[in-house]
C-alpha cells in the first residue's frame, strides 16, 4: 500500500464525487447515519464539530487500518475549507477505499448555512 499523503496546490482532487454543505446538512438533519472523518486539528474540532470521528490529517496514515470496515462504504471527509480533506480523500482512494467524498468548502461552508 502507498501510504504517502498527497498534497495538491489547489486543494482539490477528483471533485466530481464531493459533497456539498447543503447535502451533508440535509442528511444529518434527517438522522442518516454517516461515516464522517474530521481531519482538522483537535483545537479546531473543539471550537465547532458535527460529531465526526476526529483523525487529524497527519494521523490518518497511522489510523487507516482502524477504518478498514469503511472501505466499501461511503466516507465523508471534512476540514476547515476543503484542502486537507481533498488530500485525505486522495490518500484513502489510493489505499483501497472506494467511495470517499470531501466536503466542498469544509466547515466554513457548513457553518455559513446557519
Amino acid at each position: 500500500m502507498n501510504k504517502t499523503i498527497p498534497t495538491f496546490k489547489n486543494g482539490s482532487n477528483n471533485l466530481m464525487n464531493d459533497i456539498s454543505a447543503e447535502e451533508l446538512k440535509q442528511r444529518l438533519n434527517i438522522g442518516e447515519t454517516l461515516n464522517i472523518i474530521d481531519v482538522r486539528e483537535p483545537y479546531e474540532y473543539e471550537e465547532f464539530n458535527i460529531g465526526a470521528r476526529l483523525i487529524p490529517l497527519g494521523d490518518l496514515q497511522d489510523n487507516l487500518d482502524d477504518l478498514e470496515d469503511w472501505q466499501s462504504s461511503e466516507v465523508i471527509i471534512h476540514c476547515r475549507s476543503g484542502a486537507r480533506s481533498a488530500a485525505a480523500k486522495a490518500f484513502m482512494l489510493q489505499n483501497g477505499f472506494h467511495n470517499v467524498r470531501s466536503l466542498s468548502g469544509g466547515m466554513v461552508a457548513y457553518q455559513a448555512l446557519n
